[in-house]
Order: structure tokens, then C-alpha cells, then sequence
């Protein structure tokens, strides 16, 4: 029988006191750190390598290139993997929709291969394909060699690392119904059923928690990597190197709830609102609505100065038609605590040109009624 307790201590920053080897705290719309412990020091992911492994299969999915109905057949490799497994045979076929639940509730070994060989053709492909994505996130200090976790040498990442795996990761947001699931079953070709239990059982027992991904090997130790949401504020932790469950447990709730407990979360730009509208001589369309392309979110210790700031707004040199989606121009924000956000503005509807024969029925029309 499992039990598992949590406690609501509240810490401060200098109490703040972690039996983990690297740990971090951020913010994770701004990617801000909160706290951090020897977050660059390289160390073995164990299962939380399945990060990235899982952002290249959402990337997939929501490029159209992968479908959650799509089947998927088990290789030998696949079917041969050891540690956490659904265990699947060699020949079988699933929809990627159950072995994706199985990797990120269960942390699966065999799941997660077979469906590395779906999306790049082979194992050895996809973890290229890791690797190039590690470069393209500026994560300096990470490489893979495989897409489980399990221990090779020259297979490393840090905590720092980690948490801007897991910032790309729930940028997919459809994953997080899969990782914040507690328990669901897999239904294996003989018709039984296997009882699939988060590895991060936190997810029950903490508010606002709803992922990520848990990792052991013996060279790793025990290893977290977890994001929870309160109210407008999503944080996310990373611990590595600890020596049981009961201290990587411990070590996260400090994290988070030092998190909550300090950290507040001001939305100074909505994106899902209109800033600006764009009247442009020619075009068919007057009023277009203008948008930031991301919210501007500042975030600061909760007992903070009230937020002030002031803001320009910067077009650049607009040239008709303009795209669904396109830039037009910029904001620059400035706040009262010296800090400068800058992001670009968009617009969600096109803006066509006026054809010549309208642009002279405009001037003519102009002018008679002038007259």
C-alpha cells in the first residue's frame, strides 16, 4: 500500500536548503530563474531525457506529419527495451495516441522507441533529430544518445537545461493531458490491460500540478523535473541526483511552494486583446485590429512596488497586401523597476490592396462631393 504526505511548509529563499545535486526554479512564460543550485553542472537525465522525446512528437503531431490515429508497428528493438515498459511484442500495432499516454504516464522504454522509429525512421534518427533540437533551444550543456534515458556515456543534461525542455514542452498544450493523469489503462493485443500509474505521483496530491516527467537510473539517482499552475502563475522545478523518492518529493515542494509563496505574475500586455488598430491609405480594410504575438508578463517578489510603466508603439515601414499573422511593428515597454520588454506586433486578419480602378473611384468620388 501506498502513502504519501505532503507537507505545506513555507520557505524562504536563504531556508531554502536541497539535498539535490542540481536543482532550479522558473517562471515559465518568462523563462526568469527564481532559484537556482549548481543548475549547470552536467548530470544524467535518466527518464527525463522523454522530455525531448516528447517535444519532437508534438512538434509532429501538430505539424500534421504524425496523426494520434496514425498506426504504429514494433520493431525488435523496440519490443527488447528494459526499466519502464508497457511490454509490447515485436510485430504488434498501436495508434500513437496509446503509446504516447504510455510514455508520459508511465515513462515506457518500449513506447517511446517505437515511436521514435515512426517519426524519424530509426532510433539513431530521431536522437539526431534530439540533438539538432538541443542547438536550436541553446541548450549548451545537454546530448543525447538515446530517446529513453537510460544510462550511456556522453548522455548528459543539467537543470538548467532541463527547464527550458519542459518550457518547450508545455508550449505543445495538449500534452499536459496526458502527463497530468494520475492513472489510465493500456490495452495490450491479448486483450488484457495494463494499470498505468504516474511516476510522478505529485500530480494527485500537490494543487495546480499537472506534469512533467520523472527520471531514476542507479548513476542518475532520483530525478524531477514538475510544473504546477496557480491562478496566472505556472512555475516549473527541476531536481536532480537525489538519493531517494522522498527527498526528490521534498526537495519539489520546497521549490514550488517558495514559488508561490513569493512570486507574483503581472500580465502588462494580453495578447488575446487588441492594442492598436491600422488605417492605411489604400487598403480594402479599415480598423484592422493589431496584436502582440506573445503576452508581456513581468514577474517580481510578491510584496513588490505596484507596477508602472510606459510603452511606445513602433510600425514598420508597411507595405500592402500584408499576411494573416505578419509583423507590422513593435512594442517597447519600460517599467518602473528599469526593465525593458519588447515584442512584436502582429495582425490576425489580412490587408489588401485597393485595385487602381477603386483607388480612382475613391479620389474622383473625393472630389465631386469636394466640389
Amino acid at each position: 500500500m501506498f502513502t504519501f504526505f505532503i507537507f505545506l511548509f513555507e520557505v524562504s529563499a536563504e531556508e531554502i536548503d536541497l539535498k539535490a545535486k542540481s536543482a532550479i526554479l522558473i517562471e515559465e512564460s518568462t523563462g526568469n530563474v527564481i532559484y537556482e543550485k549548481n543548475a549547470d553542472e552536467k548530470l544524467s537525465p535518466a527518464s527525463m531525457t522523454k522530455i525531448m522525446s516528447l517535444i519532437l512528437i508534438m512538434e509532429q503531431i501538430e505539424s500534421g506529419k504524425l496523426d494520434k490515429n496514425d498506426d504504429v508497428m514494433v520493431s525488435k528493438e523496440a519490443s527488447s527495451m528494459g526499466g519502464s515498459q508497457v511490454f509490447i511484442n515485436e510485430g504488434e500495432v498501436y495508434k500513437v495516441d496509446e503509446l504516447l499516454k504510455s510514455v508520459a504516464i508511465a515513462s515506457a522504454n518500449d513506447a517511446v522507441v517505437a515511436l521514435s522509429e515512426k517519426v524519424a525512421g530509426t532510433k539513431d534518427g530521431f536522437v539526431e533529430e534530439m540533438n539538432k533540437k538541443a542547438k536550436l533551444l541553446n541548450l549548451k550543456n545537454t546530448f543525447f544518445k538515446n530517446p529513453h534515458g537510460i544510462d550511456e556515456d556522453g548522455h548528459y543534461s543539467t537543470a538548467r537545461d532541463m527547464s527550458m525542455m519542459a518550457k518547450e514542452l508545455i508550449s505543445h498544450n495538449d500534452i499536459l493531458n496526458y502527463t497530468k493523469r494520475y492513472e489510465d489503462y493500456f490495452r495490450k493485443k491479448d486483450g488484457s490491460q495494463i494499470w498505468l500509474v504516474n511516476t510522478n505521483k505529485l500530480v494527485k496530491f500537490y494543487e495546480g500540478m499537472d506534469g512533467l516527467k520523472t527520471g531514476y537510473t542507479s548513476n542518475a539517482g532520483y530525478c524531477l523535473t514538475a510544473t504546477a499552475k496557480r491562478n496566472n502563475l505556472r512555475l516549473i522545478s527541476v531536481v536532480m541526483g537525489e538519493e531517494s523518492i522522498e527527498n526528490r518529493t521534498e526537495d519539489t515542494l520546497k521549490l514550488l511552494n517558495y514559488g508561490f509563496n513569493s512570486i507574483k505574475k503581472d500580465v502588462l500586455f494580453d495578447n488575446k486583446k487588441n492594442i492598436d488598430t491600422l488605417n492605411l491609405d489604400y487598403a480594402t480594410k479599415k480598423g484592422v485590429k493589431v496584436y502582440l504575438k506573445n503576452s508581456i508578463v513581468r514577474v517580481n517578489n510578491i510584496n513588490g512596488d505596484k507596477v508602472k510603466y510606459k510603452y511606445e508603439l513602433k510600425y514598420d515601414k508597411l507595405k500592402l497586401p500584408i499576411k494573416k499573422n505578419a509583423k507590422v511593428g513593435t512594442i517597447i515597454v519600460k517599467t518602473n523597476d528599469n526593465k525593458m520588454y519588447k515584442q512584436d506586433l502582429i495582425v490576425k486578419d489580412s490587408i489588401s490592396k485597393q485595385s487602381f480602378i477603386s483607388i480612382y473611384k475613391n479620389i474622383l468620388n473625393v472630389i465631386v462631393n469636394g466640389l
